[in-house]
């Protein structure tokens, strides 16, 4: 018998209906869901087109671009102009905030267009990772960086797996999967478990030295309770916490060996990795912190390349390693 699975458009276009909102909302998600497919078409076509090599050129962040960062960064900004729903638009390429359609736009767009793109020389899946915030509608829109609690959608594309996961505002998170048509399918609630058996901790164990002591020794003593995965990129290492539970981590580096490369504020940006995860991760029934254990959606940006340390998953786990967090400022 044939199965027939109900797509991300007509789940979005139910849950935009239910809640008396408008369509404007389903014309930008299409603009990401067809971005995010090109993207997955030159990742997988990259070895055979040259696209998996380094691009020559560092960006704002002061990391070698891969040309997968420039063409999925390109094909995003493109998608997005032709919504003609995007006020402004702030990408991890570029060092400046895009400017879309600041008349006659209504949303704004936090995005990572390939996150994790050390990966993509070895085939390994990489992220698109965006946070969205609507415009006052009621009034004049003075185009404020937003915090993560005001955005209202948030979501990441796993690639190539063909995985969709989006949280929506006290709506839940729901994970969605590509089938042979490219539609993403079958809605399915994500609610991290609360049995500890099935938890993992991720983190980079080659840089634990370099963590705040009481951090290094939280993990010295919890580590073994758990599984441990990490596979370098944040959307594939949070896909798997999303299912199984426990914790992410990315610590601030107070202590590496060469001093130029300390990050004491952390390492990962707030806009368009912590808040999105954080975001997601809430909706969820998680909750993430950074280093001074304040809620990672609490924080206001100061700038729109703000970094931060990052501490997301189970509720138990983030609560327990907040202790030693607030302890130690």
């Amino acid at each position: 018998m044939i199965r027939f699975e109900q797509t991300f458009n007509s789940f979005l276009l139910q849950h935009q209906e239910k809640h008396n909102r408008t369509h404007h909302f389903l014309i930008l998600l299409d603009a990401l869901i067809s971005a995010a497919k090109h993207i997955q078409y030159y990742y997988l076509t990259g070895a055979l087109k040259g696209n998996l090599g380094q691009a020559g050129s560092v960006n704002v962040q002061g990391e070698d671009v891969m040309r997968m960062d420039q063409i999925a960064h390109e094909i995003t900004i493109h998608y997005l102009k032709a919504s003609e729903r995007v006020i402004h638009a702030v990408s991890e390429e570029v060092e400046e905030i895009v400017q879309i359609n600041p008349k006659g736009g209504r949303y704004f767009v936090y995005f990572d267009p390939l996150d994790g793109s050390s990966n993509v020389a070895h085939g390994l899946p990489v992220g698109f990772l965006f946070g969205i915030a609507k415009r006052n509608l009621n009034g004049d829109e003075d185009g404020h960086l937003r915090a993560g609690r005001d955005y209202i959608a948030a979501g990441m594309f796993v690639i190539p797996t063909g995985t969709f996961t989006i949280g929506l505002k006290d709506a839940g998170t729901w994970r969605f999967h590509m089938d042979e048509t490219m539609n993403f399918v079958r809605p399915t609630r994500m609610i991290l478990p609360e049995d500890s058996k099935t938890w993992e901790l991720s983190f980079n164990a080659g840089n634990r030295r370099t963590f705040a002591e009481p951090v290094h020794k939280w993990i010295s003593e919890n580590e073994s309770k758990y599984a441990f995965r990490y596979l370098g990129a944040l959307a594939g290492d949070f896909h798997r916490i999303l299912a199984n539970g426990g914790m992410f981590m990315y610590p601030a580096i107070i202590n590496h060996p060469n001093p130029k490369k300390n990050r004491p504020e952390g390492k990962l940006r707030l806009m368009y990795e912590a808040n999105v995860v954080a975001f997601m991760c809430q909706e969820a029934g998680g909750t993430a912190v950074n280093e001074k254990a304040i809620p990672i959606l609490d924080i206001q940006p100061e700038k729109h390349h703000q970094r931060t340390a990052l501490y997301v998953g189970s509720k138990g786990l983030v609560e327990d390693i907040s202790g030693t967090l607030r302890t130690k400022a």
